[in-house]
């Protein structure tokens, strides 16, 4: 067991499988030691974390949400590697996007939840330069999503 699977079983977290894309594009994209995952929309087994910042929904859950894009990241970045944990070397850039209203101004600390977990689970390979924004409204009327850039190793 690798220290990656080591701390997500810690966490007590079993990472799905990876969301296939849900239009024309791919999950992810290789580009020399960089992988580009696409956009993880805030979702569990059970379905969709839907609603809006400030309206719906309050930074808790919000970051609940943003955990769930950043678990989401994870097995598209498994896969990217072959399941090999060990080709992985940090998180270099997370940008984030909140459904909210015009006047929730929390954002980056609903991005919290997915920059703690990935803290948690790489240590400081997990610290990252990031962008926490708001969205009008996301897809499928999620609450969250979020993309990622990661290092690896050939």
């Amino acid at each position: 067991m690798t220290p990656i699977e080591s701390r997500l079983a810690e966490l007590g977290v079993i990472l799905p499988d990876a969301p296939a894309p849900a239009a024309n594009y791919v999950p992810f994209v290789t580009v020399g030691n960089l992988v580009h995952v696409s956009g993880q929309i805030s979702q569990t087994a059970d379905g969709l974390l839907k609603g809006r910042l400030g309206a719906d929904l309050d930074v808790a859950a919000g970051a609940a949400a943003a955990r769930r894009c950043a678990i989401s990241l994870l097995a598209q970045v498994r896969n990217a590697v072959g399941g090999d944990w060990t080709r992985v070397v940090r998180v270099v850039k997370l940008t984030g996007f909140v459904n909210s209203t015009p006047d929730f101004t929390d954002q980056p600390k609903v991005i919290n939840g997915a920059s703690d977990f990935l803290v948690a689970v790489l240590g400081d390979a997990g610290r990252h330069a990031r962008s926490a924004v708001s969205a009008a409204s996301l897809p499928l009327g999620v609450a969250v999503e979020i993309e990622g850039i990661f290092e690896i190793r050939p």
